[in-house]
């Protein structure tokens, strides 16, 4: 089946019911999508999937064929981050790191739908992403700050 991540076709051969997170983890290489619960209750698997935020440990690779993946890696570049990955950075969210891309991927999918999210409208959408570091306060912070950049540019 063809695949296409981070703008990139690629050709797998895995079982149609192979979770999209194991395609990409173990035939793509691309690890920044993180195994945390696999039951769609964490986030960390967390990527987007034409622009929508999806539990890739719950997708079925069948599923994602045709659609546009895109995961930490293909979100923005260390030359050129993203806005939330900016932000991220400037208020220092991330403790242990472990639960950050599946947190950015599921920030900038709410910043692309509601570009001015009030604090409850953040805890609401972020409190399927688990932090075991309870970094909560500094997720928020941070997605107001790309909320602000992403209006600037």
């Amino acid at each position: 089946m063809k695949l296409t991540v981070n703008d990139v076709e690629y050709e797998v051969h895995v079982e149609a019911e192979m979770p999209l997170l194991w395609v990409l983890r173990d035939e793509l290489g691309l690890t920044g999508t993180k195994y945390g619960c696999g039951i769609a209750q964490c986030g960390a698997c967390t990527v987007h999937m034409d622009g929508v935020a999806v539990r890739s440990c719950q997708v079925a690779a069948a599923m994602a064929e045709g659609a546009d993946i895109t995961t930490i890696e293909g979100l923005g570049t260390p030359e050129a981050l993203h806005a939330v990955q900016e932000a991220w950075v400037e208020h220092q969210v991330a403790q242990c790191g472990y639960c950050q891309s599946g947190q950015i991927m599921q920030a900038a999918s709410l910043l692309d739908v509601n570009p001015e999210p009030t604090d409850e409208v953040i805890d609401i959408v972020m409190s399927g992403n688990l932090c075991r570091c309870g970094a909560y306060p500094r997720i928020r912070a941070a997605v107001k700050t790309a909320a602000k950049k992403l209006q600037e540019a």
